[in-house]
């Protein structure tokens, strides 16, 4: 084999074996639900949305921590079949909370417009 075959093909077989482990740091937490929700991640911060009946829930977390959310705010949209619903939801301990009366089935989607910091990011949910 030439050289530059060699050296090529040691070139690829490393770069394969580089991406294959991926960088340890990224993505290093896991976007599971912990409290039952739906989870989407923007910004590299995992949003929890915990849709029931009476409760509507967010939860936020950077890097696999819970978020402060003792100054945050989020506008929801919850639209189930035809019907449209605008929630408000405030800071309720560690997550961020609104009680009522709410239609939410599995397939029902919701957009929440979270405001952190002064900081707005959109997240859109489709319930489980």
């Amino acid at each position: 084999m030439k050289p530059q075959h060699l050296l090529a093909a040691a070139t690829l077989i490393l770069a394969t074996t580089a991406f294959a482990a991926g960088d340890p740091h990224d993505h290093a937490h896991a976007h599971t639900p912990l409290h039952g929700g739906v989870v989407v991640e923007v910004k590299d911060i995992d949003y929890e949305l915990v849709a029931q009946p009476s409760v509507i829930q967010l939860h936020l977390r950077d890097h696999g921590k819970p978020a402060d959310v003792s100054n945050a705010s989020a506008r929801l949209t919850l639209l189930t079949g035809t019907e449209k619903q605008e929630v408000v939801l405030k800071p309720a301990g560690d997550k961020l909370e609104a009680t009522g009366s709410f239609k939410v089935a599995p397939g029902s989607k919701a957009v929440a417009v979270v405001t952190v910091a002064g900081k707005p990011s959109t997240v859109r949910f489709v319930l489980k």
